[in-house]
């Protein structure tokens, strides 16, 4: 299986991301070199969808895989393609604030400690439908880590399309998220553009 190993903060800075966006509270005190020279269209295309892998932890052929899923389905390409990762099982993880970061949220899903509609699910990629109800597994809500991270992400506020009880340690998917509640700095027209060519 292939794991992305690039250093997050070196990241962000090339692609002019900021750490937060990931769930990192860091900040690099170094500039990018490359800021002020000129991009070409495709230069930009590239790092909307560059940025686009990098925020959601996903490789090149998944991610392929997505937008030619999303080509398939009704309404438009872009935002169909933003729903399918914000829908991600790692993701919705990371937005209900059982993790700290989405690297942390594909590690915990990978290490079945998710339950989801009482089933256990070790997939990051898994899709979740409105209706679900994600939980942590009874072993592992004693375990040090999920108080330590609890702690951490109590004042993150889920998104509107969850409905998320810490104290239970379980959301609910209440529907599909639109566009306009995904807070992620990506400009979905021109990944399409691109892989439209």
């Amino acid at each position: 299986m292939a794991v992305n190993r690039v250093p997050v903060l070196k990241r962000c800075r090339a692609l002019g991301l900021e750490p937060a966006y990931l769930g990192y509270d860091k900040k690099s005190n170094r500039t990018n070199i490359r800021a002020g020279k000129k991009v070409s269209e495709y230069g930009l295309q590239l790092r909307e969808k560059q940025k686009a892998k990098f925020i959601y932890g996903v490789l090149e052929k998944p991610f392929r895989n997505y937008y030619e899923k999303a080509t398939r389905m009704k309404g438009l390409t872009g935002e169909n393609l933003m729903v399918m990762l914000e829908t991600r099982l790692d993701n919705v993880v990371f937005r209900m604030g059982f993790a700290r970061t989405r690297r942390e949220a594909r590690q915990v899903v990978g290490h079945k400690h998710f339950l989801v509609n009482g089933k256990r699910v070790n997939i990051p990629s898994y899709m979740v439908r409105p209706g679900d109800v994600i939980e942590i597994r009874e072993k592992s809500r004693s375990l040090q880590r999920y108080k330590d991270i609890l702690e951490t992400t109590g004042g993150r506020i889920a998104p509107d399309w969850l409905d998320v009880d810490q104290e239970a340690f379980r959301g609910t998917i209440k529907n599909l998220p639109a566009r306009e509640s995904i807070d992620v700095p990506v400009n979905e027209m021109l990944i399409v553009e691109l892989y439209s060519k």
